[in-house]
């Protein structure tokens, strides 16, 4: 069998690429297309021999993506027109102009792929973008399914919801294939449970009777539900019972690694990742705290190790201090006091390496030279797959191989073995 021959857009630091390496597929990426210097960088220190394309992808042309000759297109485009904080400019905004340009390109190749891969944030399923995707995919006959996962359902301690799209060109549906609907959980059931995973409509714009919206670092299956605190628990920080009871509930489910499976060993290096005495004392209600034995954690932004507030969860060190004790009547503290109380938590940001780690970056990944800079990691994930990206490694993976193997059953049981 010949070699899928592959195209990477946005191609970042190579999640997409080393995704498509896991899955065992016989490919070859044939371009990578991007225009960040330093993520270039990374990509060519750990892909040497795939050519790579530093340029906007609105500058390569018809003739020059026809030569190309691909079966396979792997992308994730910029995310930030589709986001609160990117304040939704959906396709009005300048970055969305290469996406289109994608979608204008492709019914005119000589030779349409057989196979799309797409991953964006949570926001994009309810997009013009997105409904511009969907009518260009029908218009050149891919079946196509939709998916909002979290890397929770993968058992990661991470919560960030993302969005996929898989399609095929002129073949049969998936086996799992359900029409007008965005699903919530990885292929693993049968179509009737499937059918009752549906998000969103063809539209983007309804939500099945009763059920939620999905907020954007809550896994699909542990969204939010009223309930008790714990037993012996008490509100303490700027949160709600409710959030107290999320957590707890997400502590406490086995299906979930614990934190501790993703950490580095503490070293002298470490210094330098514990938080400033001034950032303790004036974020400490804000922080999302968690132990080595947690099993969640809130998604990391490319502010993390520089800013504190609601970048990412910060870790405490101190394992057998009670954060209840350290909190209660803090408020009644003098500065110098809360200082000292906060101080015996040992609170420090998680490393880059464990960043990487919780975003499926396989041990073996190198950094280059270059890319020295504190969260250097984390800031180019922003602009690869995964932290657009998070835990989009090992969805990519496993439908990358969905789309090319049709015997589902056994896919996942190699999914599976490869978890």
């Amino acid at each position: 069998m010949a070699a899928l021959r592959v195209l990477e857009l946005y191609s970042g630091i190579g999640g997409m690429h080393q995704a498509l390496k896991e899955s065992c597929i016989c490919a070859e990426v044939v371009a990578a297309v991007d225009v960040n210097t330093l993520a270039n960088e990374v990509y060519k220190h750990n892909f040497p021999s795939t050519p790579l394309w530093a340029k906007t992808i609105e500058g390569i042309t018809l003739k020059e993506f026809d030569r190309l000759s691909f079966d396979m297109i792997l992308m994730s485009p910029p995310c930030q027109p589709f986001t609160r904080i990117g304040l939704q400019g959906d396709v009005s905004d300048p970055r969305t102009k290469s996406f289109l340009y994608i979608l204008d390109i492709l019914p005119r190749l000589q030779k349409c792929p057989k196979y799309l891969l797409l991953e964006n944030v949570k926001g994009f399923e309810s997009s013009s973008a997105r409904n511009e995707l969907l009518r260009t995919l029908e218009t050149c006959g891919f079946k196509y399914q939709e998916f909002l996962l979290s890397p929770t359902c993968l058992g990661i301690p991470n919560s960030r919801l993302r969005y996929f799209l898989i399609a095929k060109l002129h073949q049969e549906p998936f086996f799992f294939h359900v029409p007008g609907q965005i699903l919530t959980r990885l292929p693993d059931q049968n179509l009737e449970e499937l059918s009752k995973d549906k998000v969103v409509d063809k539209t983007g714009s309804s939500f099945p009777s009763g059920e939620k919206s999905l907020d954007s670092n809550t896994s699909p299956d542990c969204s939010s539900k009223k309930g008790p605190l714990p037993k012996g628990a008490f509100l303490f920080k700027l949160e709600t019972a409710e959030q107290m009871v999320r957590k707890h509930r997400q502590d406490n489910d086995p299906s979930i690694q614990m934190l501790e499976d993703f950490l580095e060993e503490e070293n002298e290096e470490m210094s330098q990742y514990f938080l400033a005495p001034k950032s303790l004392v004036r974020y400490a209600f804000l922080l999302d705290i968690v132990k080595p034995t947690c099993r969640r954690s809130t998604c990391f932004t490319k502010g993390y190790g520089h800013y504190v507030e609601g970048t990412g969860s910060v870790l405490q060190t101190a394992v057998d201090v009670e954060l209840e004790s350290v909190f209660k009547h803090i408020e009644n503290l003098t500065e110098e006091e809360k200082l000292m109380k906060l101080s015996t938590l040992k609170l420090r940001y998680f490393t880059p390496r464990e960043i990487a780690n919780l975003h499926g970056f396989p041990p073996e990944f190198g950094m280059c030279s270059q890319s020295t800079h504190f969260y250097f990691i984390l800031q180019l994930c922003q602009c690869s797959f995964l932290l657009g990206v998070m835990c989009a490694f090992y969805f990519a993976s496993f439908f990358l191989t969905i789309l090319t193997i049709q015997h589902f059953c056994l896919v996942f049981t190699n999914w599976l073995t490869f978890l």
